[in-house]
């Protein structure tokens, strides 16, 4: 028998007057998995991370942890940690007393509180902090404490809301790594809400791709990057170019005057409008024969340095323009430079084709 979800979210909405900010928002979440709610601002994924708190009132759907239908419970009756974009620590509190906030009154010994704060300072690794107010540590040092507060009380639900925006770069990488080790050395059940798509594919175990209060797509990081189901999708999780294209016949669409062997989407026909897209670093130059299928001459319009690879603005037929991703060593052995003529191939099974 498979194991029940830890959280089922069933056609949850939230309706603002006549703006719908979450529609039919559906999903569900393993026990100890890290999901990331991912898309634009204004998409709904805070909102929807507010109704699972209890913090924002649902005007349909419910909502299950654990088994136990949580739709109507209040906050404090619901078994969550949270941790806010702003920190949210209290600034009179120090260090020690920000932590133990959740813990007092609860029943807790002074010795068991102390215990407990020093056993998650040292976990987030902050040994040594304890008495030092929020004004007196980084950044990264005070998210690190909000994030031990939440933890404090062990939740079976950890919710993060954008808690590594506010950073910089460097400490931002940093520390999502280690939230992810952190979650998954305690098995914590945790949701955070992003907007930042590198953030989501290193850290989540599952995405849900959210564009004007919908989830337009649920599934790994592999998957949701390898397989959009949308064109919003597609754009928006990594680089991607689109292709206008004609349908010619099942399996056969034509691009710039070039023909192309696809697979043939579902609800398509010939003579319909296509938007056909395509990976950079899936654009082939290696061992492009004549009989090569897909294969496109085109003009290498621009390289730009990107580090460990140069993105390239090729021109083909008919003004068709791709980017692609080139390595240092690939430039090297073909010795490419802006200006070259050179064929590429578009491998049918990395294009991903929708009607429009």
């Amino acid at each position: 028998m498979s194991e029940q979800p830890y959280l089922v979210v069933e056609r949850v909405a939230k309706h603002f007057g006549k703006f719908q900010a979450v529609r039919d928002a559906t999903f569900t979440v393993k026990r100890g998995e890290f999901v990331c709610l991912l898309g634009p601002s204004g998409c709904g994924k805070t909102t929807l991370l507010r109704m699972i708190a209890g913090l924002e009132t649902m005007s349909g759907g419910r909502i299950v942890q654990d088994g136990r239908d949580i739709s109507n419970l209040p906050p404090s009756g619901r078994d969550f940690g949270i941790v806010f974009q702003s920190y949210a620590l209290f600034p009179n509190l120090t260090v020690f007393d920000n932590v133990a906030y959740g813990l007092r009154g609860r029943g807790k010994s002074g010795a068991e509180i102390a215990a407990r704060v020093d056993e998650l300072l040292t976990l987030v690794g902050l040994p040594g902090e304890a008495k030092k107010f929020p004004a007196q540590i980084s950044g990264g040092q005070q998210q690190r404490v909000a994030l031990a507060r939440a933890l404090a009380i062990s939740p079976g639900l950890l919710l993060l809301d954008e808690p590594l925006s506010a950073l910089d770069a460097r400490v931002r990488v940093y520390l999502r790594q280690e939230i992810r080790a952190l979650q998954h050395r305690l098995g914590v059940t945790t949701i955070m809400v992003t907007h930042d798509q590198e953030e989501a594919l290193t850290m989540a175990d599952r995405i849900a791709v959210m564009n004007s209060g919908r989830i337009e797509q649920y599934g790994t990081p592999a998957h949701v990057y390898a397989a959009p189901e949308t064109p919003f999708v597609a754009d928006f999780v990594g680089t991607t170019n689109f292709l206008k294209a004609k349908m010619l016949a099942p399996g056969r669409i034509v691009s710039g005057g070039v023909e192309i062997a696809v697979a043939t989407p579902e609800g398509t026909n010939p003579g319909m409008d296509l938007r056909v897209c395509v990976r950079p670093e899936d654009v082939m130059v290696r061992g492009i024969g004549d009989t090569t299928p897909n294969r496109v001459d085109v003009t290498v319009e621009e390289l730009v340095f990107m580090g460990a690879f140069s993105r390239a603005r090729l021109v083909g037929p008919g003004g068709m323009s791709i980017s692609a991703d080139f390595s240092a060593n690939l430039l090297r052995d073909h010795s490419l430079a802006a200006g070259a003529r050179i064929k590429v191939a578009l491998p049918a099974e990395r294009l991903r084709v929708f009607p429009g």
